[in-house]
């Protein structure tokens, strides 16, 4: 099929030039600034602590000349491509008025499994599971926007952990179903992102909710728990943290016209899929035909084939042996001791968003409202860790994992970054109806980065 003409999204948009203000004890918006155009994201509620504070955003006041029924409606297509799904982000921004900043106005989410690394050895099926999440984006986006609508996948850790070859073969296979799609394909528009760009855009995305002049002397950031990997991203706010940390743990950027150093870091192989299987002893393993891994952290009668990034293993309890929260803790330190650097201040006061499987073994557990979220503490984990370890039983219809994730999320909190019992996580799955995820904060950086033809 014939490639589109390359059109510059942002010929069909004025450019205003303005300032970023905001009013009240909130900054609720983030801006990505490009020759003067400005794109917002307007989150509704920020998730510190209850009761919830309602934003208070600028508008710049609309001219008297400014023409009527000028609403532009524009979109962009956002592909997850994780270690256990890949996902779909459609989103629509609106902009009411030449002189007015354009919003983000709604979120198409869709995920499909398993991972694109799933299919490392049949790369064109892989492709095929882009092209049905395509369709859904074919009947979101208008049809006179779809020339002018850019699609980008970024893979994470699943294609991270892929030998080059494999990972390549499917880049490869998903730009070509991208080049037959209608949409606009930027250049690199299919790429394995790295991980410390994972948490600087995650941080973009929800940087408005990290500025509560309420709690100056807290550090806050965010904590993300993939499948195949896990990050740490905040605003150090003692130089002890910048001058302790490794030097590529420090990251910096520019927002609001100020430069920022953002502590960040992925830890690939620490995600809660791979820590499984490194706490089985599977990672790498050879004889994986006829091997049985076992844990203390599983039931003692399971005995089960689980596959991850397009390989299966058998796993199972210990038949004849012991099981339960301290056995299980022992094991999955080996994972993480030694591995996982302890920021400074984080064994302060702190505040930290917590995202993804941190967010999904909260609910499983009982410990928050899967519609609603909500904010625990380190020691709900642990204290929920231990219930579930010491009666598998009764919590192995959720999953058989759970006592060994619980214990994970655990260690890795308190062993791993050193978080102390009392410190808070606000945990959460959307802010505003919108996906929390670094997909947004990528959208909004291609804008930033567009080349205008």
């Amino acid at each position: 099929m014939t490639r589109q003409p390359r059109v510059s999204i942002a010929s069909t948009l004025p450019l205003t030039i303005s300032t970023a203000l905001s009013s009240g004890p909130l900054s609720l918006f983030y801006s990505c600034i490009h020759q003067g155009f400005f794109f917002f994201f307007l989150p509704s509620i920020c998730f510190f602590s209850p009761p919830y504070h309602p934003p208070v955003v600028y508008h710049p006041a609309p001219e008297a000349s400014s023409p009527v029924n000028t609403i532009r409606v524009f979109y962009g297509v956002m592909f997850d491509a994780g270690s256990t799904g890949t996902r779909i982000h459609i989103y629509k921004f609106i902009q009411k008025d030449p002189v007015e900043l354009p919003v983000l106005d709604n979120e198409l989410y869709h995920a499909v499994k398993p991972g694109l690394s799933a299919y490392k050895d049949n790369p064109e099926e892989g492709g095929n599971s882009v092209r049905q999440l395509l369709k859904i984006a074919k009947k979101t986006v208008p049809e006179d926007s779809w020339r002018r609508t850019p699609v980008i996948l970024k893979a994470t850790a699943g294609l991270r952990l892929l030998p080059e070859d494999k990972a390549n073969a499917l880049l490869k296979e998903v730009r070509e179903v991208f080049d037959e799609s209608p949409f606009f394909v930027p250049n690199n528009s299919v790429t394995i992102m790295n991980g410390k760009n994972e948490g600087r855009l995650f941080f973009i995305c929800l940087s408005p909710c990290l500025g509560h002049s309420e709690l100056p002397y807290r550090t806050v950031g965010i904590l993300d728990l993939g499948g195949g990997s896990t990050q740490i991203t905040f605003l150090p706010k003692s130089k002890k943290t910048v001058q302790s940390a490794p030097s590529n743990y420090i990251a910096r950027f520019n927002l609001f016209n100020n430069t920022y150093q953002l502590y960040t870091h992925s830890y690939l192989g620490n995600g809660l899929f791979a820590a499984r299987l490194a706490t089985l002893g599977a990672l790498g393993a050879d004889g994986l035909d006829w091997k049985v891994f076992t844990s203390s952290c599983l039931p003692k009668k399971f005995r089960e084939e689980v596959t991850f990034g397009g390989t299966t293993y058998k796993v199972s309890g210990i038949p004849d042996g012991y099981a339960g929260y301290k056995l299980c803790y022992y094991e999955v330190m080996k994972v993480i001791k030694g591995i996982v650097h302890q920021p400074y201040e984080v064994k302060g006061s702190s505040v930290f968003y917590a995202f993804s499987y941190y967010f999904d073994r909260a609910v499983e557990s009982g410990l928050i409202d899967g519609s609603r979220g909500g904010a625990i503490e380190v020691r709900d984990f642990k204290k929920r860790a231990k219930e579930v370890c010491n009666k598998m039983t009764k919590y192995r219809a959720i999953s058989p994992f759970l006592c060994m994730d619980m214990t994970y999320i655990t260690c890795l909190l308190k062993e791993g970054f050193g978080f102390k019992d009392s410190t808070v996580l606000q945990l959460a799955k959307k802010v505003n109806n919108v996906e929390t995820s670094w997909a947004l904060g990528a959208t909004f950086d291609y804008f930033r980065n567009l080349n205008i033809h």
